[in-house]
C-alpha cells in the first residue's frame, strides 16, 4: 500500500470518527434520569480507560528515554488499544444517553468549559497524528516517526489526561 493511500485512508476515518463523535455529542441530549442500564457505567469506564491510557503513554515515553524499545513499542500499542476501546465506549455512551449538560456554577463553569473545548478539539486531532505515528513506526521510518511522536505524545497524554478531569468535573464535582 503506497504513502499516499495509507494517509487518505487515516484522513478518511479520522473524518468519520469526528463526524460520528460530533452528531452523538451535539444531536442528543441525555435524558434527566441518566443513562439506561449498563451504560450509566461508561461514564467512569471511559474515565478510567483515559486514564490507563495517560499510564500507558507516560510508561512509554520513560521506557524509549531508557533505549527499552519492546517494552515501549507494547506500552504505546497498548494505549492505542485502550484508547480505542475508550472510543467504542463513548460512542456507545453517547448513542444511548446523549449529552449530560454541565451543572456546575461559579468558577468551575470558567475552568470546564475552556478545559473542555480543549480537550474536544485536541481529541480531533489527536486521531490522525495516532495513526500517522504509528503507522510510521510500524514502517520503520523512525526519524519521521521521532518527529511526528514529539507532538503526538504531549497532545495525546493532554487528551487522557483531560478526559479524566472532564469526568471528575461532569459527574463528580
Amino acid at each position: 500500500m503506497s504513502d499516499r493511500l495509507v494517509l487518505q485512508t487515516i484522513g478518511a476515518l479520522s473524518l468519520a470518527v469526528v463526524l460520528v463523535v460530533g452528531y452523538l455529542v451535539l444531536g442528543r441530549r441525555a435524558d434527566h434520569d441518566g443513562a439506561p442500564g449498563v451504560a450509566a457505567a461508561l461514564p467512569l469506564v471511559n474515565a478510567c480507560l483515559n486514564a490507563t491510557s495517560a499510564a500507558l503513554l507516560t510508561a512509554g515515553y520513560v521506557f524509549i528515554r531508557r533505549r527499552h524499545v519492546t517494552a515501549h513499542k507494547a506500552c504505546m500499542v497498548s494505549a492505542l488499544l485502550v484508547s480505542t476501546l475508550f472510543l467504542v465506549s463513548y460512542v456507545v455512551y453517547h448513542s444511548l444517553a446523549g449529552s449530560r449538560p454541565f451543572g456546575g456554577q461559579g468558577w468551575t463553569r470558567a475552568v470546564y468549559f475552556p478545559l473542555l473545548v480543549s480537550h474536544i478539539v485536541l481529541a480531533a486531532a489527536i486521531v490522525p497524528l495516532a495513526l500517522v505515528t504509528v503507522y510510521r513506526a510500524l514502517q520503520g521510518s523512525f526519524a519521521r516517526h521521532v518527529r511526528i511522536a514529539r507532538w503526538t505524545l504531549p497532545i495525546w497524554l493532554y487528551v487522557s489526561v483531560t478526559g479524566v478531569l472532564v469526568y471528575w468535573m461532569l459527574y463528580r464535582l
